[in-house]
């Protein structure tokens, strides 16, 4: 095996590995903990973006796999049907191409494989962060949430618009009701100080 199709063999397995811890039961607070780190970690982006263009170039390498399969497949049957006319085929002749054939089919379905669990890598990222987004959501609505933690799943996944909108009802209840403390406090005082003029006002007189 070449070295990139050694390559694409440790990705296939370090995707089966994450595959695996992807559908691991884990705690929502865990989970929600480590989904938010990976939508958030700068470093994670580069390394998704890197791996965007690895398969890309897997895919290149499985397009030019299945060129190959198919060339083998012609030529054997070209090798065949002149065996056919000669009476037979050289063993050593048809070892070889069936040894070509094993190599391009192997390398055809290590590639493929490898983009077809990439694909459900990425749909089962978008599934579990989904169903993440609806748990907390619903916690939201229930008030059982953590604040700190779900407006950075607001950030990530832009949920808890509901929970959002009564926090800011909420505050603008509370500052309402300041203002109408305040205003309360701003007109006793000023029937505070109109009292006090009056009365001096009629000393004033009763001493002329």
């Amino acid at each position: 095996m070449t070295l990139y199709y050694s390559l694409v063999f440790a990705l296939l397995v370090f995707e089966m590995a994450l595959f695996a811890s992807l559908i691991i039961p884990l705690p929502f607070k865990v989970k929600r903990s480590l989904f938010t780190f990976i939508s958030e970690n700068p470093i994670v982006a580069k390394i998704q973006y890197g791996m965007k263009i690895t398969f890309i170039f897997i895919l290149i390498l499985f397009a030019d796999s299945v060129n190959r399969v198919y060339r083998v497949q012609v030529e054997l049957a070209a090798a065949k049907q002149a065996g056919a006319a000669a009476g037979g085929v050289a063993g050593g002749e048809r070892m070889e191409v069936q040894a070509r054939k094993f190599y391009s089919q192997r390398n055809m379905y290590l590639c493929g494989f490898t983009l077809f669990l990439s694909l459900i890598l990425n749909r089962t990222y978008v599934m579990i962060l989904d169903t993440l987004r609806l748990e907390s959501e619903l916690k939201q609505l229930k008030g059982e949430s953590n604040p700190g933690k779900d407006a950075k799943l607001d950030q990530a996944g832009g949920i808890g618009e509901i929970a959002r909108l009564k926090k800011e009802l909420a505050q603008k209840d509370r500052d309402l009701e300041t203002l109408k403390k305040q205003s309360q406090g701003l007109s006793n005082e000023y029937n505070r100080l109109g009292d006090q003029q009056t009365v001096n006002d009629g000393s004033i007189k009763k001493d002329r």
